[in-house]
């Protein structure tokens, strides 16, 4: 199976959703000729980090942006990896993965399961419980969020219950840009899987972000690779190539899980 993907990357108005949304809502006009088979946005596309303020701001239940792109994603006939939103709850705030097919249907919410502290995460969120393992297009597929990809094993979780697609959205500082791409890589070759990673791009008041949404194969072949800029970016992925992969190396059959700290 062959899937066109659109990557978002996005610079994202600092705490406010409405702006943030508008945009969204008008760089959809410009895939709609391009037979886009799934859209994917960067992590807290709606706030931003603006975590202080997130009881005033975040998406009670999530209820607005599920509507937003269950919206979207039947006007466009799109699958749409909905990056992550603030979603406030009786518990506390979330930062939460909504996951949409191409009718409407909310298939996924995956709760970020580490919290980065360089951030403050931990002072304004709660860390989820959940995997992040759905279907789209009828193929297994996981998603994690920014600081998720530097716990391997969380990535593993997931590749063991046959996912093929591994989405990871971000708002990942420039600074570190070399550890993304690293670990990107990384990824999507121990894992023999497609990695469809969503940065954003821009600045706020506390750090400046380093974009390079990426799109790899499961040999580790960079399929995409974008810059720092503002833009909506386009790759193709056909799924034959993972099972082409493990059949190659078959590492997940050959893996010693016996000799493994858990």
């Amino acid at each position: 199976m062959t899937l066109s993907i659109a990557l978002f990357q996005m610079d994202i108005a600092f705490g406010k959703p409405d702006a943030n949304k508008q945009k969204i809502h008008d760089s959809f006009i410009e895939i709609a000729e391009k037979n886009i088979d799934i859209v994917v946005l960067p992590e807290l596309w709606t706030t931003g980090y603006d975590l202080t303020r997130l009881d005033e701001i975040a998406d009670r239940n999530a209820k607005d942006s599920i509507a937003f792109l269950s919206s979207l994603a039947k006007q466009y006939n799109v699958n749409i990896v909905g990056g992550s939103i603030a979603k406030l709850t009786e518990q506390g705030n979330t930062n939460d993965m909504l996951v949409i097919n191409r009718d409407g249907e909310l298939v996924k919410e995956y709760e970020k399961a580490h919290l980065f502290r360089l951030m403050d995460e931990e002072k304004h969120l709660i860390e989820g419980k959940t995997d992040g393992l759905f279907e789209l297009e009828g193929e297994p597929s996981a998603g994690v969020i920014c600081y998720d990809i530097r716990f391997p094993e969380w990535i593993r979780t997931h590749m063991l219950d046959g996912a093929k697609m591994l989405f990871v959205v971000a708002e990942w500082p420039l600074a570190r840009i070399d550890h993304w791409k690293a670990l990107l890589l990384s990824r999507a070759i121990e894992n023999q899987c497609f990695v469809i990673a969503c940065n954003r791009v821009g600045s706020d008041p506390n750090n400046e972000f380093g974009g390079h949404s990426m799109i790899i194969g499961p040999w580790g072949e960079i399929i995409l690779d974008t810059d720092t800029t503002e833009g909506i970016f386009l790759g193709e992925i056909d799924l034959n190539e993972v099972d082409k992969v493990r059949n190659t190396i078959p590492i997940f059959s050959d893996r010693r899980p016996d000799m493994y700290r858990s």
